[in-house]
């Protein structure tokens, strides 16, 4: 078998980077790993997502291509290896959108204001024939890793009330929702978004992480981006930027809120699940310190009258992340070896 370190060195010098000097980026929750590469003044991104491990370059290659074709920013493809699992892509640079709200005060707005433009023109576009849907199933689904792992992970076992949640997602979506679908990047977050002050209107927004799009309803990725688990976004600019979507897109805001909501709950309830699974499986720690945060998330949106059932159930089912309970799963970390 081919050592992983010798396949990337092969990769490389294959491509014609093999003098470059190799920089270690931050990576994600998933098993893919970033380098930049520099080679004078020429810079790129190695994108090394082992195929052993579940990852399928061709997803990220292809939707690529596809937001290319259309004029956003998504990095373009230098070399691939889809059998390797090895992608050289352009390197658009360090200005994470999360970065320079972090050094830059009063920048936030403007920033996320590029943002729901974006979100705007790629929403009134038609879905790629490629991505598959994101259904009531398959929201229900998605929240179903939270009873499994944030209970086990606390100590509780799972409860008829929290085992409800799943299809009282499913239910409230079918109920809500008008039945209309976008493209949906997934993780279209702050720290996935990189700004391109070079470039003109809606490419000024840099895009990463995008291989897992679907088709969703629009509020999807706005939820994404303004109830973000890794940096506080204030209740202030959540609203005025849901209100510049809706006046841009002209969405009915009386059916649009509720949507927005349901789908805010959702994806905490899921980050709640996938947070505390990353720890007890795969031993990061690190991902339970946002749990309070999206917690807050959760409990504001289950304010909303049209998800009563929803907050009855998990009121009645799944307790808060308090500190004691964040440090039960804590202490079980890299313990559990069933995904």
């Amino acid at each position: 078998m081919i050592d992983r370190a010798d396949e990337i060195t092969r990769f490389i010098e294959t491509a014609g980077w093999k003098t470059a000097r190799r920089l270690a980026l931050a990576g994600d929750a998933s098993p893919r790993r970033y380098e930049r590469l520099i080679l004078g003044v020429k810079r790129a991104v190695l994108m090394d997502a082992p195929p052993a491990r579940g990852e399928d370059t061709r997803r990220f290659t292809r939707m690529a291509r596809w937001l290319h074709a259309k004029g956003y920013s998504a990095p373009a493809i230098l070399t691939e290896d889809h059998d390797a699992g090895l992608v050289l892509v352009e390197d658009l640079g360090d200005g994470l959108f999360a970065r320079l709200m972090a050094r830059q005060h009063g920048c936030e707005a403007s920033l996320y204001g590029s943002a729901i433009d974006f979100l705007a023109d790629l929403h009134g576009r038609p879905t790629p024939p490629f991505v598959a849907p994101l259904d009531a199933a398959l929201l229900a689904e998605l929240v179903e890793l939270t009873p499994k792992w944030y209970l086990a992970g606390i100590g509780v076992k799972a409860n008829e009330a929290a085992l409800r949640v799943p299809d009282i997602v499913a239910d409230l979506y079918r109920s809500l929702a008008d039945g209309r679908l976008v493209t949906s990047l997934r993780d279209f977050h702050a720290e996935n978004l990189i700004w391109l002050p070079d470039r003109t209107g809606v490419a000024r927004v840099g895009l990463l992480d995008f291989q897992d799009a679907v088709a969703a309803h629009p509020a999807y990725d706005l939820v994404s981006l303004l109830q973000d688990a890794r940096r506080d976004v204030s209740v202030a600019t959540e609203a005025e930027m849901v209100r510049a979507y809706i006046s841009k897109t002209g969405v009915q805001a009386d059916t649009f809120v509720p949507v927005y909501a349901l789908l805010g709950a959702q994806r905490a309830l899921r980050i709640v699940g996938v947070f505390a699974r990353l720890c007890l499986h795969f031993g990061k720690a690190h991902y339970l310190g946002y749990l309070p945060r999206v917690w807050r998330y959760l409990e504001r949106n289950l304010t909303h009258p049209a998800l009563t059932p929803l907050r009855d159930a998990v009121r009645d089912g799944l307790p808060e992340p308090t500190p004691d309970r964040i440090g039960r799963i804590q202490d079980q970390c890299g313990q559990y070896p069933t995904p």
